[in-house]
């Protein structure tokens, strides 16, 4: 199925209109609602947070956003589990205005999905809930790096990579098909469903950093001037690219992939993630050329065009990387130069973003065809080895408790029955994805009702 692509015009003046209406908007309207009135009397009547949702002492993540707490209804109409996100401060800030305002258009399986907006009115905060995810790609990754210090190495099974990976180029196919920039695309932020029905569903999240690209001549960069997690952030953006394009995420995406198959990352820069206003950032630089080799002009041949190049050249000489590639580094990792796993990982990260290969051409590149094929549930049908979420202390640090540990020397013995199942080479298929344009989803429709070291925890959880 092809999908649909929104008008760019329309999609901004829904975004906008959106925008406006929830700075005194605190509840979004169902379709057979009106909006709730602005009568300060009548505010006692409008639906709270802490009547329905049983939360205290379920805290799961914390952040610059705020806090998020795993919940569930007080009135047991169902036994499903939510994530409530609590946003820092009073009233709506404009990142999360800006998220509000796109998740309640986009629908996608493998996009986060919004389901209601609170407002508390005793202290003016702000309440998201969001279905939740046991799981996200940080914790996974962690735990099999975590493996690795611990002397017994488990490797992501590579049809669970494969299954990831389409997942995620899917949902962001749908937001860049809709005119969407996520821009902070990166493990913590890209979930995984626990036991039930979506089990094993990927799902973007954090979308505060999401804008819409439909202006060409308009400069992102005059927005925010720095995006991205370092790690994950695309040369051109290091390089001060004004007029970005949506090659920044297929960058991080990328970035994800080379992890998920090494348990590192490997653009891993030791400066601490600083948002300044200035884009050059020359340790991440030096860290990109030692892995992929210094770009030939041939191989970019418009980087002396970026506002940057002159620092480049001041700072970087390019005999310093001739002997650096992406060939030798995955070959470290045992990935064959030849394979299809590689050849796919290299379009990902090209250097040039003009050349960097689409999410549409991503998902039917013939990795993607070949056995075991993407499925629906990643874990394929077997015993999911991760550990759920701990609760938080109030004022206990989110990484205080490493539970990974101990979890891989209690999984050993269980490991033994299971290793047949998931955790070999090759995972048997449950439920295939066919590999096209698109997966299942539904286009972005704007005449339709109303319905967050450098990993930290998703703000969406």
């Amino acid at each position: 199925m092809t999908t649909q692509v929104t008008s760019p015009q329309r999609a901004v003046r829904i975004v906008v209109s959106k925008a406006r209406r929830f700075r005194c908007v605190q509840t979004p309207p169902r379709r057979e609602q009106t909006t709730f009135p602005r009568n300060r009397f009548l505010a006692a009547e409008r639906e709270r947070v802490e009547d329905l949702f049983e939360y205290e002492g379920c805290k799961v993540g914390r952040g610059t956003y705020g806090h998020v707490y795993k919940a569930k209804r007080k009135d047991g109409k169902d036994e499903k589990e939510y994530a409530l996100k609590q946003i820092e401060g009073t009233g709506i800030s404009m990142s999360a205005c800006r998220e509000i305002a796109l998740l309640r258009e986009l629908k996608h399986p493998n996009v986060i999905a919004l389901q209601k907006v609170f407002l508390s009115h005793s202290d003016r905060k702000v309440w998201l809930l969001f279905d939740y995810a046991e799981h996200d790609l940080w914790h996974i990754i962690k735990f099999h790096r975590a493996s690795k210090a611990n002397k017994k190495p488990m490797q992501l099974p590579r049809g669970m990579v494969k299954s990831l990976l389409y997942q995620i180029l899917d949902g962001i196919h749908y937001l860049h098909a809709n005119w969407v920039l996520h821009r902070d695309l990166k493990p913590a932020n890209i979930l995984v469903m626990g036991e039930g029905p979506e089990r094993g569903r990927v799902k973007i999240a954090d979308m505060g950093f999401a804008r819409l690209f439909n202006s060409p001549l308009k400069p992102l960069a005059d927005l925010d001037p720095v995006v991205v997690t370092f790690w994950y952030r695309a040369p051109e953006l290091l390089l001060g690219a004004r007029h970005y394009t949506k090659a920044i995420d297929i960058w991080a995406i990328g970035c994800i992939f080379a992890e998920l198959l090494t348990s590192e990352p490997i653009f891993h820069c030791r400066q601490e993630d600083i948002k300044t206003s200035n884009p050059f950032h020359h340790d991440q630089l030096d860290r990109i050329f030692s892995v992929m080799g210094f770009p030939a002009d041939k191989d970019w041949e418009d980087i002396r065009k970026m506002p940057e190049y002159p620092t480049l050249q001041k700072d970087f000489r390019r005999t310093t990387y001739a002997n650096s590639s992406l060939i030798k580094y995955m070959e470290k990792h045992k990935v064959k130069p030849d394979s299809k796993v590689f050849l796919l990982l290299q379009k990902l990260l090209t250097m040039d973003p003009t050349k960097r290969i689409t999410s549409e051409q991503a998902l039917q590149d013939p990795y993607f065809l070949e056995e075991p094929l993407p499925t629906s549930d990643v874990f394929a049908g077997c015993q999911i080895p991760y550990p759920k979420r701990e609760f938080l202390n109030e004022d206990e640090p989110e990484e205080k408790t490493e539970k990974v540990q101990l979890h891989l020397a209690t999984l050993n013995t269980s490991m033994n029955q299971t290793q047949q199942c998931c955790w070999t080479e090759d995972i048997p298929p449950t439920k295939n994805i066919q590999p096209t344009a698109s997966c299942g989803q539904r286009p972005m429709t704007i005449d339709e009702g109303l319905e967050d070291d450098q990993h930290k925890l998703s703000s969406n959880r």
